[in-house]
């Protein structure tokens, strides 16, 4: 349980947080801002992957399926039949949920590896359906059209709208993410995720538990899809690629999975370094490809789960509670004046 003094610097950490990305807007440009909203879509999918990895212990690679399930709902009720666009987020919810429900009941009875090739297996599926699909998803030509998001009238047609939109939305997620974490279903999730046959010992639904955190992951993937394909306008197959979901589980390593802010940290680092690769590699190896970058990523992780297996945001974590403010400093003992002293060998 945290300290009173932590939680008080927690809370000061947020809200330097949010002061941070309140003002973000008005120094960035327009480059900057769009990296900062595909930072946040990226850290909506990882705060449901982490609470699924680092908490039940469920390895997903199929998360890109349902990222990509949520954009092209959004993209056939908005761009098809337009509809509002908080329609086809409900769709790509209740879509995802179902499936996720679905493939969940037979494939979270598996464990470990065999865990995460099912779920590669259904992720390759919902890719090859996007392809072949043509008459409903536009297949490898891409879906064009898709309008800007609305909500009650207002238009988040400018990257500073959509910016503060995603933010909002990534916040409250890690707002509801935590209240989980922290309750008991939080505490059931620990549990499983430490041993299967000690949970069921002491009473815990495994398979619901499962299944639950499996398809609120879900939930959350397809809300950052529907979410992205309102703010590129087009979306294509290839967008939603099996190395799509690998990137996504790298940035929960990267971040760490045993911490709820590890998606959003994990996502900050990746975009930003794979931004910043596309712009020094090129000028020192010329001849070199994009393939470099995935070369760099997995010496990364190699890295990362050798040196800090827990992820960045614990080692973040200590750093900040060694800033010492709002600490209360020790006060001396005021020694009483009428009180005698007494010596080492007794009283005089």
């Amino acid at each position: 349980m945290m300290s009173r003094h932590s939680q008080q610097k927690q809370l000061i950490g947020i809200a330097i947080l949010v002061a941070a990305l309140a003002v973000i807007p008005f120094f960035a440009n327009s480059f900057m801002l769009s990296v900062m909203i595909m930072i946040g879509l990226y850290a909506i999918v990882t705060s449901g992957l982490t609470m699924l990895m680092g908490y039940a212990g469920q390895i997903s690679l199929g998360h890109a399926a349902f990222y990509g399930i949520g954009a092209y709902s959004a993209a056939i009720v908005t761009g098809t039949y337009g509809l509002p666009s908080i329609l086809g987020i409900l769709a790509g919810i209740m879509i995802a949920s179902a499936i996720a429900v679905i493939i969940g009941i037979p494939t979270l009875k598996l464990k470990e590896n065999y865990l995460a090739l099912a779920t590669l297996g259904f992720g390759i599926i919902i890719f090859v359906f996007f392809k072949e699909f043509k008459s409903l998803t536009g297949g490898l030509n891409g879906f064009f059209g898709i309008p800007s998001f609305e909500l009650f009238g207002f238009s988040f047609n400018t990257d500073m709208k959509f910016y503060y939109l995603v933010w909002l939305i990534l916040l409250l997620s890690i707002l509801f993410s935590s209240n989980i974490i922290h309750s008991r279903v939080g505490r059931a999730l620990r549990s499983i995720h430490g041993s299967d046959i000690a949970a069921n010992s002491i009473g815990v639904n495994i398979q619901q538990y499962k299944l639950k955190v499996f398809v609120l992951s879900a939930i959350y993937a397809s809300i950052a899809g529907s979410l992205y394909a309102h703010y590129v306008s087009f979306i294509n197959p290839e967008l939603f690629t099996a190395m799509e979901s690998i990137n996504l589980l790298i940035m929960v390593v990267i971040g760490g999975s045993s911490s709820i802010w590890g998606g959003m940290i994990g996502a900050i680092v990746y975009v930003l370094l794979n931004e910043g690769l596309k712009d020094i590699v090129p000028a020192i190896l010329p001849s070199v490809g994009g393939e470099f970058q995935i070369i760099f990523f997995g010496i990364l992780l190699v890295v990362i789960l050798i040196y800090m297996p827990q992820g960045l945001a614990p080692v973040l974590g200590k750093l900040w509670n060694l800033i010492p403010f709002g600490r209360k400093k020790d006060r001396p003992s005021i020694e009483k004046k009428n009180e005698p002293k007494v010596s080492a060998g007794g009283s005089k």
